[in-house]
């Protein structure tokens, strides 16, 4: 991933840049990444989990901003703290599935205690290198590689403490269709241990990683965000620090646009407490979902993220234009669509597009993590 510098000072838009359909919104109340391959899941499978949701809102949210150790606002932006040879080791303390029973996989939440010895920044990444050893080309047994996931809360946690981080990561799991089965031997190896992990369990970990997604200095910027899947976990670390935490040194002032793709209703991650942020923020944050087995798009197809941003391609690109930050987390196969979507409109204003958008990363207002 390619570091980018971040703008700063840029523009605050008025909230009128949101006008236009609500029916994001009214999607969005429907009953509610780890960096892996596309997985399928075994119907009724649940994984010892079972298969009920369990939400996050009523744990890891105060009824008015939660007071936070704002010490580590002094904090300097850590780099690769703990390296492969020398990880650190942290504790689960807890591990649930955040999915209904009929999302196309298993997704959890598993919340990490690091007792505020590997503090991080809203956008990085931590490294957790799972137990055992693997044979490599030169058949030799070597413990496994790293495997990187986004970090799904603030610096502060869960619990507003300091000393935990948490991870959403998505179960790789192999259906085979001859066996009609999955096949165990093709399971991946990380997310299995992580979404398996019990309270207690040791994890290594390296990191953190990453200023590519790291949010912009000024509080007043405002931010686009588009995920899918597991990609929402940087984005829960950007809305919780916008709407959730009371940090007055660095009190957001500006507009939240958060576009989410999923499978399904049931697929959707954080929704209680997005919404939560919604009914309080009204006028500050805006959520648009992409179901793509329950919506259709403008051509009578599946409605995909891409599909969604395009909806709202002129306030994007208005935002864009007054110095709005756009952030990309999920799935790589999304880009294509957006940024043809872009150079369309570019085209019907008369701008060279290939200028435009450099221009945006020269000013560091484009964050893309993909994969």
């Amino acid at each position: 991933m390619a570091s980018q510098v971040f703008a700063i000072n840029a523009p605050v838009l008025a909230k009128s840049s949101f006008k236009g359909s609500s029916a994001g919104l009214k999607a969005a109340r429907a009953p509610s990444a780890a960096r892996v391959a596309t997985v399928t899941k075994a119907s009724g499978t649940d994984y010892g989990l079972g298969l009920e949701m369990k939400t996050t809102k009523e744990k890891s949210m105060k009824a008015g901003r939660a007071p936070v150790p704002l010490e580590l606002e002094d904090m300097p932006l850590p780099l690769n703290t703990f390296k492969n040879k020398s990880p650190f080791t942290g504790t689960v303390k807890s591990v649930e599935r955040i999915v209904g029973p009929n999302a196309t996989g298993e997704t959890c939440h598993i919340i990490i205690e690091h007792g505020g010895k590997m503090p991080f920044w809203e956008g990085q990444s931590y490294g957790v290198i799972p137990p055992g050893t693997k044979v490599n080309s030169k058949g030799k047994e070597v413990p496994h590689g790293v495997r990187l996931y986004s970090i799904a809360s603030t610096r502060y946690g869960d619990e507003f403490d300091g000393k935990t981080a948490t991870l959403c990561v998505r179960r790789a799991t192999y259906w085979d269709p001859e066996k009609n089965a999955e096949d165990p031997e093709k399971k991946g190896i990380c997310s299995n241990f992580l979404c398996d992990a019990k309270p207690g369990q040791e994890v290594m970990m390296t990191g953190p990683t990453g200023q590519v997604m790291l949010l912009p200095k000024d509080p007043a910027t405002p931010v686009i965000m588009v995920a899918t899947g597991t990609g929402i976990a940087p984005m829960r670390s950007y809305y919780r620090r916008f709407f959730v935490e009371d940090v007055k040194s660095w009190e957001f002032k500006g507009l939240a646009w958060l576009f989410m793709g999923v499978a399904n209703s049931d697929a959707k991650l954080y929704d209680d407490e997005i919404q939560e942020c919604v009914n309080r923020f009204p006028g500050q944050f805006r959520v648009d979902y992409a179901l793509s087995r329950e919506q259709n798009n403008a051509k009578g197809g599946k409605m995909y993220i891409q599909d969604k941003v395009e909806e709202y391609k002129d306030q994007v690109f208005q935002l864009l234009d007054g110095g709005a930050h756009m952030y990309f987390c999920g799935l790589k196969g999304m880009m294509p669509g957006i940024l043809a979507m872009l150079e369309g409109v570019c085209k019907e204003k008369g701008i060279n597009y290939e200028e435009w958008l450099e221009g945006l990363k020269e000013k560091g207002q484009w964050h893309v993590e993909v994969y």
